[in-house]
């Protein structure tokens, strides 16, 4: 099984490379197109500011890649948001994967949501094994509004979607390689879909 994650410059890469490598799977870093259509497995990492990572993205032409993708694709935090339709960080059209929009948290909250909150209304196969009310680790100032996709929600005053499905796309607004124990059975279930 070759697993891939996706180098665009955007990435918390070496945290989720040493997560695969504890569930004994080497993860290969690589923004090459045929690679990255020839991998089994795809993680889509993001951390940063929405408008440069897409930027990022058109530079290298992964723009048009990434949504054509028919293996699974995991979008980890920023990587889930680009996913999306459009975001508020920098009105920045996204890849248009998932029919949701990212809005910003309002100034009434303390930005960026940072720590553990839980995530619950679980509906996929990626979370097999984990039950409801579970904490992940998360840290962000937007997030991706409940929509038809979502398939897992989190409150922070207001619930919004913190995993989203469509198709053999998935998106987590958590960080799984920073979750634990649940969060490594997140990974596990990816890789097993």
């Amino acid at each position: 099984m070759k697993l891939l994650i996706i180098d665009y410059g955007a990435g918390n890469i070496k945290s989720i490379q040493f997560a695969f490598k504890r569930l004994g799977i080497n993860a290969i870093l690589s923004n090459n197109i045929d690679e990255i259509k020839a991998a089994d497995k795809i993680i889509f990492p993001g951390v940063g500011e929405a408008s440069s990572a897409m930027k990022m993205l058109k530079e290298s032409g992964l723009n048009e890649v990434i949504p054509k993708l028919k293996q699974p694709v995991l979008g980890i935090c920023l990587g889930m948001q680009l996913m999306c339709r459009f975001s508020e960080e920098g009105n920045t059209k996204g890849l248009g994967i998932f029919d949701v929009d990212v809005k910003r948290f309002t100034n009434s909250l303390k930005v960026p949501q940072m720590g553990w909150n839980v995530i619950f209304d679980l509906k996929s196969a990626l979370f097999n094994g984990v039950k409801e009310k579970e904490f992940m680790y998360l840290v962000h100032s937007f997030y991706a509004e409940t929509c038809d996709e979502s398939i897992a929600t989190t409150d922070y005053k207001i619930s919004y979607a913190s995993a989203l499905q469509k198709n053999n796309f998935y998106g987590v607004q958590f960080h799984p390689e920073k979750s634990g124990t649940e969060g490594a059975k997140i990974l596990k279930n990816f890789i097993e879909l």
